[in-house]
């Protein structure tokens, strides 16, 4: 059976649980936590930086969420790639999967992470820095899901799991502004996806110990 390393609220452990469910994949979950030390332990010898997810199938070891959903993609399960077999088509899965970790995903943890640290350690600049950053990429796909279902080639797929977690914590810590209705679509449709509604149902305990949802309304 696959074990897999990681967190209920991590967003990169969501993007390859998202994945899991999709294709009806068993697996051992294995927490990384302060009451787990022999996990961060285990990690710390799997992952280069001691991060998670961490898949281990049997004698072989995959880290990295893209990587980790395309190797289920190959060996587990019975569903559609969440990577098109067809390289022309993947090009655009791949595109926008990166898209949101970089220009989604990037800000915002930069953001999470600077408000975690020491106050007198914290960087002035980080927040203004991140929200233009975040700006530009509501801007670009709001444009870019005007007319389309899903984040690639009209196709549940690797991307979608890579912006179900993005645009849920982004739109907590940065608010995704009401007037970019495409992009708040879309952001429905994923929650309402069962896979990913599952992810946030079992992820609700810790809800609390993210930093930047403020007074918001958790949805």
């Amino acid at each position: 059976m696959l074990h897999i390393y990681g967190h209920p609220f991590a967003s990169f452990y969501w993007k390859v649980l998202i994945a899991l469910y999709e294709r009806e994949v068993p697996f051992e979950f294995l927490m990384v936590d302060p009451e787990h030390p022999e996990n961060s332990d285990a990690i710390k010898l799997l992952s280069p930086t001691g991060q998670f997810p961490v898949l281990v199938d049997g004698d072989r070891t995959v880290i990295e969420s893209a990587a980790i959903i395309e190797y289920l993609d190959l060996h587990h399960g019975d569903a559609p790639p969440m990577v098109p077999a067809d390289p022309r088509f993947a090009i655009q899965a791949r595109q926008m999967d990166s898209i949101f970790d970089d220009y989604v995903q990037g800000p915002m943890q930069r953001m999470v992470f600077n408000v975690l640290r020491d106050e007198d350690r914290r960087d002035p600049h980080v927040a203004d820095e991140a929200t233009a950053a975040l700006d530009k990429a509501y801007v670009w796909l709001e444009r870019w899901f005007k007319g389309r279902g899903w984040a690639a080639n009209d196709t549940f797929g690797i991307a979608d799991c890579s912006a179900a977690p993005a645009l849920f914590y982004a739109h907590w810590a940065y608010p995704i502004a009401p007037n970019y209705e495409a992009l708040h679509a879309y952001r429905a449709r994923l929650l309402e996806r069962p896979s990913i509604a599952r992810v946030v149902d079992e992820a609700r305990p810790w809800r609390a110990y993210f930093p930047l949802k403020g007074d918001r309304s958790p949805d």
